[in-house]
């Protein structure tokens, strides 16, 4: 599946709760099959549901979620990015989280921007395009 746009974790949990109404209202303009999601964003929404006070709410907005935004696997390409981007940031000294890394690979895998609301982070992946859908 070929998308414009990775969404990262909190790009969905906004989209989730329609709140900030601005991603939510980018999302809207874009057709079916723009956007994805990566199977380790999925992970950490599920972890984040599981671990709610609310969880069978929680994971009910994850599954309205699920059913609206494909789920991307990672490929033996997503594999390759994310050792050569590990080894690139751990020579400058300036490592990234784990899932952070894996998410930044599969978007550079896929060749398409990532959009999240933690620039800071991904800023630090050479070639990696970022969006930012936050206070547009």
């Amino acid at each position: 599946m070929t998308v414009r746009y990775l969404l990262d974790t909190n790009i969905c949990i906004y989209i989730a709760k329609k709140k900030p109404l601005e991603v939510y209202q980018r999302l809207s303009e874009l057709v079916v099959g723009d956007v994805g999601m990566s199977l380790i964003t999925l992970g950490e929404l599920r972890f984040g549901a599981e671990k709610s006070q609310n969880r069978d709410i929680a994971l009910e907005k994850l599954n309205r979620l699920v059913n609206y935004i494909p789920i991307i696997l990672p490929s033996e390409k997503t594999a390759e990015k994310y050792s050569q981007i590990r080894g690139f940031l751990e020579k400058k000294g300036q490592p990234i989280g784990n899932n952070d890394l894996w998410i930044a690979a599969h978007a550079l895998s896929l060749n398409t921007t990532l959009v999240t609301n933690n620039t800071k982070e991904f800023i630090k992946v050479p070639d990696l395009l970022v969006e930012n859908w936050v206070n547009l």
